[in-house]
Parts: C-alpha cells; structure tokens; sequence
C-alpha cells in the first residue's frame, strides 16, 4: 500500500514539473495545474507516511501558489508544510512555516484563518518552548481582538495566562489574567469574572503582594453580583487567614471545591499557598498561674492550638 501511494505520488510530481517546463511554444509556466499536482503528490506521499517527501511536494505546491498570486492556497500549502515538519519533530521549523502562512492570509485578508493557525503553532509548540507558545497565543489573541472577536481573544489570553503561571512568570500572569477579566466582563459574561478574581488573587499572594490582592477584590465589588457571591466569601477568609497568618484558614479555604476545581495551573497555586511568617498562630497571652496546668514539653502538638479556649478557663 506505501509504495503504490509513493508511485502515485512520483507520478504526480512529474507532472507537475511538466506543467512548469516552457519552450518555443509555451512560454509561461502553467503554476496553476503543476499546484494541482503537487498538492495531489503531498497527499499520497503523507497517505504513505513519507512526511519529507510529503513536505517537499507542498512547499512546491506553496511557490505555484504564490507565483499564480493566489495567496490563500499558498498560505494553506505553508502551513501544511508545518504540519509535516511537526510530524518529523522538527517542531520549531514547523512553527516557523505556519507563522509564514499566518502572515499570509493577513496579507490576503482573512484574519481569522492567521489567528487559528497561529493557535496551531501554538498548540505545536507549547510542550517544547512554552515561552513561545505564550507569544503566539498573545498574538492569535489580538488578531481575534482586532477583529472584535471577543470570545475566541479571551480563550487565548486565557492559555497564555495559564502558560505564564507555570512558568513562575507572575508578573506578566497578573496582567493577562486582568486582560481576561476585562474582555469577560465586556462580554457580560460575570461568573467567569469571579472566576478570574479567584486566579488574581492567588498569583498576587504568591508574588507576596496582598495589597494588589486586596485591591483586586474591593474593585471586582463592582462586577454585577460579585459581593453576594460565594467567591467573594471564599476570597475575604483567605485574605483575612493570611493576613493573620492563619495556615490553616488559608488551607482550608485553598482545599475547598471552588479553588481546586479551578484549571489545574491555579488550583496548583491554591495548594502551594503559604502565609508569610511560616504560618505560625498567634498565641493568647499565658498569665504565670496557667503554667500549673500546662502540658509538659512531650505533650501532644494539638492542644496549643486551642489557646483561645484555655485562656477562657483562667
């Protein structure tokens, strides 16, 4: 079955290079039969699993394309040039051909096209560099924003927010994660914007900022509903645990469903959140008198932490 399909395909890149020969009585090469052909020889040669010789036939294909001014099918040829080379792992050479035919339907006006191939190259890339993979998808972002397609530009940011928080990048995963915000709220979409506070606020207490954290709270007070909603509640404990460096209010708070059934980057900085301080409760005040019936240094760990019931008994 492979060598029949390699066959096929030889059959069609010569003709294809027919196509292109000129003489006395033809004087321009014919790209647009001989694109036919190629793209006829990419298919067989991929049908075979012959993803180089796949790849050559379509960036020749991709030159037709170009040279014939049809910049749409040329574009569509690069990137499957891209999707050849991912499948022979020469991944950042794939995305580099799909970046080029990105390009390309921007240049012939098809702004969405470039925005899901670019989605692609990100998908392509994400495990190798993720660094990269953030810049596409912040492209492939704006693009769909440009285009007013706030929907589609919110799920982008949103990988790249996600990517920037696994990268310890909290700074810029601030900024994105508030971009996110901003878009969900022009959408209306208010739940999600909840959401999102929840996201802010964990990457501000991991970059030791509990203003900024604070602040994100009171100001997403004006989302419609937020106030009454139990992320609201669930944020005021958590900030009120950590400013008391209360670990185990803060815990409690990050193990609850709402934060761990929250994309797994986040729920991730929900479990890892540590007050400063190590946590350390602070103790009521012990008069000399209650030393009578204090629990030697062996004693068990957990009654130290009911202080505030002890003190009740003096």
């Amino acid at each position: 079955m492979a060598a029949q399909k390699i066959n096929e395909g030889l059959e069609h890149i010569a003709k294809a290079e027919k196509y292109l020969k000129t003489g006395l009585l033809k004087w321009k090469p014919d790209y647009d039969s001989a694109a036919t052909e190629y793209s006829k020889a990419a298919v067989a040669f991929k049908n075979a699993k012959q993803y180089d010789q796949a790849k050559e036939a379509y960036y020749k294909e991709a030159l037709c394309q170009e040279n014939n001014k049809a910049l749409f099918h040329a574009a569509k040829a690069y990137e499957q040039v891209g999707m050849m080379l991912k499948e022979m792992k020469q991944h950042h050479d794939a995305v580099e051909m799909i970046q080029r035919a990105s390009m390309m339907y921007l240049e012939n006006g098809t702004p969405d096209t470039a925005a899901i191939a670019l989605d692609r190259a990100g998908k392509v890339i994400e495990n190798i560099n993720p660094d990269k993979a953030i810049q596409l998808y912040q492209q492939t972002a704006a693009v769909f924003e440009n285009e007013e397609r706030l929907r589609q530009a919110v799920e982008m940011y949103g990988k790249a927010s996600r990517l920037l928080v696994r990268g310890r990048r909290l700074d810029e995963a601030a900024v994105s994660i508030q971009k996110e915000k901003s878009l969900y709220k022009d959408i209306e979409n208010y739940p999600t914007c909840y959401k999102k506070t929840i996201a802010q606020v964990l990457v501000h207490l991991h970059r030791n900022d509990y203003v900024a954290a604070e602040k994100c709270v009171r100001e997403s007070c004006s989302i419609p509903g937020f106030s009454e909603s139990e992320d609201c509640a669930a944020l005021e404990q958590l900030l009120e645990g950590y400013d008391q460096q209360d670990q185990d209010q803060v815990s409690d708070v990050c193990n609850s469903p709402l934060f761990k059934y929250m994309d797994n980057d986040y729920a991730k900085l929900g479990l890892s959140l540590a007050v400063p301080g190590g946590g350390v409760k602070k103790k009521s005040p012990v008069t000399p008198q209650g030393k009578v019936g204090e629990p030697g240094e062996g004693g068990s760990r957990g009654n130290e932490e009911d202080d505030d019931y002890a003190s009740g008994l003096l």
